[in-house]
């Protein structure tokens, strides 16, 4: 059987040289690790509009300044992940944890010391480098 594939959209926020990380809350898959903020694209929807519908329901804010980064694909036991990466310079709004998940600002000029799902070890290791 073919495992399913959800296609998701991912930001890394860049502020002053930091990049955001956001906790995944209780009651989520894999709470209490920390990943980039985003999640499912709809069927029919457009990556960049999921991209910004998603950030305004987690963070309270609008990307007015992204691009795409980079694609990965990652397996987990019961489903595929095909995630795109956007770099997000720029965004209106005031950043709030809408789903009381914790925040922090990462410096990529120090080792990681963060629990990041899987899905998103590589694109940590990219950005540490």
């Amino acid at each position: 059987m073919m495992k399913p594939v959800l296609d998701v959209v991912a930001g890394v926020i860049w502020k002053d040289g930091q990049y955001l990380a956001v906790e995944r809350p209780e009651g989520f898959r894999m709470a209490g690790m920390w990943e980039f903020p985003g999640g499912k694209v709809e069927k029919g929807e457009a990556r960049d509009a999921a991209l910004v519908r998603e950030l305004q329901e987690e963070l309270n804010i609008t990307p007015t300044e992204f691009s795409f980064w980079r694609h990965l694909v990652h397996e987990y036991d019961d489903f595929f992940v095909g995630l795109q990466f956007y770099t997000i310079t720029a965004y209106s709004g005031e950043l709030k944890p809408l789903e009381n998940q914790r925040l922090q600002w990462v410096d990529p000029s120090l080792p990681p010391t963060l629990e990041y799902l899987p899905a998103d070890i590589a694109i940590v290791e990219a950005l540490h480098h």
